[in-house]
C-alpha cells in the first residue's frame, strides 16, 4: 500500500507539472520523451518491483493513468515480465505496442531466447513487421535466430536466414560461427566445414564450434586433426575445446590421447567446469579406468549435481554397483537433489545387486521429486524385474502413459528372466497389437523365451520377421539369439547356417555354436570350431571353456577334456567355477576312474554342490560303486541336512542298486524333516488345432 500511495503522489506531481513543460523546437522529440520518462519518478518505481505480483499492480496503475501508452514504458514492461519468466505476458504487452521500434523487437526476442523458447523465436523472426523494421544487418538478432535453428534442427529456416545474412551485408565472425554451428547440428557437416574455412579471422570460439561439429557428427578423427591445425595457428583451446576432444577420445576408446588432453587441462590451469569434469569422468569410466575416474572426482574442489551424477553413472555402468550406491548414500552430498539420470543409474545399481530395499527407497524419492519421465519409469520396471518382484514391475508398467519400446523390452525381458515365458510371449503379441515396433532387444528376449519352451514354430516366424525388418544384418545379438534358439531346439543344421551367415561374431556366438555340437555329442566339430575361434584371435572366456569341457564330457573324451582344463587354468589364468569342476568330475566318473574323481572332489577349493555330486553319483551307478557314492552323499547330508536334493540323490543311488527299503527309508526321513522335492516337468510343442490362443501361436502370428 505504501508503494501505491507513493505512486499516487507521483501522478499528482505529473498532472501539475506536465502543462509547464515546453519542448524546445530544436530538440528531437524522441530524446525529449526519453528525458521526461527517465526523470519521472514513476519510471523508477518499476525498477523496485521484486515479484510479478507487484509488477502487475504497478502496471495496472500505469494503465489507469495513461502512462502505459508510451513505447519506452511498454518496452520496459516487456523486459520486466520477461525477467520474471512470464514470456506470454511480455508478448501480450509487446503486441499492444502500435509501432514497435527495433529495440523493442530485440527485447522481446531476447527474452524468448533466455527462456529457451526456440520455436517462438523462429516464428517471431518471420513476422512481416520485424522484417520491415530489420532493414539492415543486426548481429544480435541473426545470432539468436541461428541458435534457435540449431536447437530445433531447422535446416530449411537456417538456410533462409543464411541467404538473408548474405543479402544484407558482410557478416562478422560471430554470426559466421553461428552458421557453422547451425549446419553442424543439422548434420550438414560439409556445409559447416566450407563456411568455417571462409571465415578470415578464426578465434577460439570458431575453432571450437567446428571441432564440436565434427565430433557430434561422429567424425572424431577429423576433430582431432582440426585441433592440431588450431595449435599450428597459435590459437589456445578453452575448457569446451578440451572437453569436446576428451569426448572424441572416449568414443574412439583412445585412453592414451584422452590422458594427454587431461594433462593439457592441468598444465593450462583451467578450472574444471561441469562439462569438462563430465567428459573426463566419462572417458575414464568407459575406458575401464574406474580408479582414475574416482581420483578425478574426489580431487574436485567443488562437487555439484553434474559431477556427482557422472561418477554414479560411471560406477553403475562399469560393474561397480556397490560403489554407486555408496556414493549415492554418502552424507557429504545430502544437499544435492538427484535428477532423472541419477535415480535411473542408482536403480540400475540396485538391479545389479538385487538390493530391493534401496530400490524401493529410490522409487519413493522419485515420487517425492515428481520424476515421471520414461527413463526413470523404465529403470523402475527393470529394477523390480531383476529383483524378482515381477508383480511390482507390472504395476509400474501399467502406470506408464506412453509406453515406448524400452518399456516393453523391460517388462518382456523381466517376465522371461523370471521364468514366466508364456506371459512374455503374450506381452510381445500385445506390443504388436498396440503398433509398437520391436527392436533388436525385443527379439532377443522373445527368442530366448521360445528357446526355453521349445517353441520352434514361433521361433521360425520370428526369424522371418527379423529378416523382413532388417534386424539380422545390423545386430550380432539377434543373430546369436537365433543361433541359440535353433541349438536348444536341436536343429544343428539351421544353427550352423545362422553361424556361417553372420558377418560379425562375438564370444557368445562361438560359445552357442560350440555348445550346439557338444549337446548332440559331436565333440570333434566342437573342438574344430574352438580351433577356428583361436585362429580368429579371439580369446576364450570361462563360458567357452565350460562349453568345451561339457562337450568332451558328453563324448567321453577324457584326455582332451583334461588338456583343455589345464590350458584354461595355466595359459588363460581363468579361475575354475563349479561348472568346470562338475565337467571334470563327470569326465572321470564316466571313464570309471571314480577314486580319482573322489580325490579331485576332495581337493577342489570350494564346497561341492548338487550338480557336481550328481555327476559323481551317475558314474557310481554306471560302474556299480555304491560304496563310494554312499560315502560322498552321507558326507553332504551331514553338511546340509536341510537340503532335499541330497536325500533324493541318496534315495536314487539305493534304488539304482535295487535297495528299495533303504531308498524308501531315506525318503521317509526327508518327509519327517519337513523337506520336499520340487517335481520335475517336461514340455513339448503340439499342434492340436483347437488352441488358437496359445502364446506360441500368438507369437507366430505376430
Amino acid at each position: 500500500m505504501k508503494r501505491v500511495s507513493v505512486l499516487h503522489r507521483h501522478l499528482q506531481w505529473r498532472n501539475l507539472t506536465v502543462t509547464a513543460l515546453q519542448r524546445p523546437p530544436e530538440i528531437d522529440p524522441t530524446i525529449t520523451s526519453i528525458q521526461f520518462i527517465s526523470s519521472n519518478p514513476c519510471f523508477s518505481l518499476l525498477g523496485i518491483c521484486k515479484t510479478v505480483s507487484s509488477l502487475r499492480k504497478v502496471h495496472a496503475l500505469l494503465v489507469v493513468h495513461g502512462l502505459s501508452e508510451d513505447i519506452f514504458y511498454e518496452t520496459k514492461m516487456v523486459s520486466l515480465y520477461g525477467s520474471f519468466g512470464h514470456v506470454e505476458c511480455a508478448r501480450s504487452v509487446f503486441d499492444r505496442i502500435p509501432n514497435p521500434d527495433l529495440y523493442s523487437w530485440k527485447v522481446m526476442i531476447r527474452w524468448y531466447f533466455l527462456n529457451d523458447s526456440y520455436s517462438e523465436i523462429v516464428q517471431f523472426y518471420n513476422t512481416t513487421r520485424l522484417r520491415k523494421c530489420l532493414n539492415g544487418y543486426d548481429n544480435v538478432v541473426f545470432s539468436i535466430v541461428l541458435k534457435a535453428c540449431s536447437e530445433l534442427r531447422e535446416i530449411d529456416e537456417g538456410r533462409k536466414l543464411h541467404c538473408r545474412i548474405v543479402k544484407v551485408g558482410s557478416p562478422d565472425s560471430f554470426v559466421l560461427t553461428g552458421l557453422v554451428d547451425m549446419y553442424a547440428k543439422c548434420r550438414e557437416i560439409e556445409d559447416s566445414r566450407q563456411l568455417f574455412y571462409e571465415i578470415p579471422e578464426r578465434n577460439v570460439v570458431c575453432w571450437t564450434s567446428m571441432i564440436v561439429g565434427y565430433i557430434q557428427n561422429d567424425c572424431m578423427k577429423e576433430g582431432l586433426l582440426l585441433f592440431n591445425k588450431m595449435r599450428e595457428g597459435l590459437v589456445e583451446g578453452n575448457q569446451y575445446t578440451l572437453g569436446s576432444l576428451v569426448t572424441a577420445c572416449t568414443k574412439l576408446g583412445a585412453l592414451h590421447q584422452g590422458k594427454w588432453f587431461h594433462g593439457s587441462v592441468i598444465k593450462s590451469g583451467f578450472d574444471l567446469n561441469s562439462f569438462l569434469v563430465t567428459s573426463l569422468l566419462d572417458l575414464y569410466s568407459k575406458c575401464g579406468e574406474i580408479r582414475d575416474a574416482s581420483s578425478v572426482f574426489y580431487e574436485l574442489s567443488t562437487i555439484d549435481l553434474v559431477s556427482w551424477t557422472a561418477m554414479i553413472v560411471g560406477y553403475a555402468q562399469r560393474g561397480h554397483p556397490k560403489e554407486a550406491l555408496k556414493l549415492f548414500t554418502d552424507k557429504r552430498w545430502k544437499c544435492l537433489l538427484p535428477n532423472t539420470i541419477t535415480t535411473s543409474s542408482v536403480l540400475s545399481a540396485c538391479a545389479q545387486t538385487g538390493y530391493l530395499t534401496m530400490g524401493r527407497s529410490v522409487h519413493g524419492i522419485g515420487i517425492k521429486l515428481g520424476l515421471k519421465d520414461a527413463t526413470f519409469e523404465n529403470a523402475l520396471i527393470d529394477m523390480y524385474a531383476k529383483c524378482h518382484m515381477i508383480g511390482d514391475a507390472w504395476c509400474v508398467f501399467e502406470t506408464v502413459f506412453d509406453k515406448d519400446v524400452i518399456a516393453w523390452n523391460s517388462i518382456i525381458s523381466g517376465y522371461s528372466q523370471n521364468g514366466y515365458t508364456y506371459e512374455a510371449l503374450k506381452l510381445f503379441h500385445r506390443m504388436r497389437l498396440e503398433s509398437v515396433s520391436p527392436d533388436a532387444v525385443t527379439l532377443v528376449s522373445v527368442l530366448s523365451a521360445c528357446a526355453s519352451v521349445g517353441g520352434y514354430t514361433a521361433g521360425i516366424s520370428l526369424h522371418g520377421y527379423c529378416m523382413k525388418a532388417g534386424l539380422l544384418s545390423g545386430s550380432v545379438y539377434v543373430g546369436t539369439a537365433l543361433l541359440n534358439f535353433y541349438a536348444k531346439c536341436g536343429d544343428a543344421e539351421c544353427a550352423r547356417l545362422m553361424f556361417d551367415e553372420m558377418g560379425e561374431k562375438n564370444s557368445i556366438t562361438w560359445s552357442a555354436m560350440i555348445g550346439c555340437y557338444g549337446i548332440q555329442g559331436d565333440c570333434s566339430r566342437s573342438l574344430e570350431l574352438f580351433s577356428d575361434m583361436l585362429k580368429e584371435k579371439l580369446e576364450p572366456n570361462e563360458v567357452i571353456f565350460t562349453t568345451i569341457l561339457s562337450a568332451c564330457s558328453h563324448s567321453g573324451m577324457l584326455g582332451e577334456g583334461s588338456r583343455y582344463f589345464n590350458t584354461m587354468c595355466k595359459v588363460y589364468n581363468i579361475v575354475p567355477s563349479m561348472k568346470h569342476y562338475a565337467c571334470m568330475v563327470d569326465l572321470l566318473a564316466r571313464a570309471g576312474r571314480l577314486e580319482e574323481a573322489l580325490n579331485f572332489i576332495e581337493k577342489i577349493p570350494i564346497q561341492p554342490d548338487v550338480s557336481l555330486l550328481g555327476a559323481f553319483l551317475h558314474g557310481c551307478r554306471l560302474h556299480s560303486r555304491l560304496d563310494l557314492g554312499e560315502v560322498v552323499v552321507r558326507r553332504m547330508l551331514e553338511l546340509h541336512p536341510d537340503k532335499a536334493c541330497y536325500y533324493v540323490l541318496m534315495s536314487n543311488l539305493y534304488a539304482s542298486e535295487g535297495k528299495w527299503d533303504d531308498a524308501n527309508q531315506v525318503m521317509e526321513l526327508m518327509k519327517q524333516r519337513g523337506l520336499a522335492k520340487l517335481p520335475g516337468w517336461s514340455q513339448v510343442e503340439m499342434e492340436t488345432g483347437d488352441d488358437d490362443f496359445s502364446p506360441l501361436v500368438l507369437a507366430s502370428h505376430s
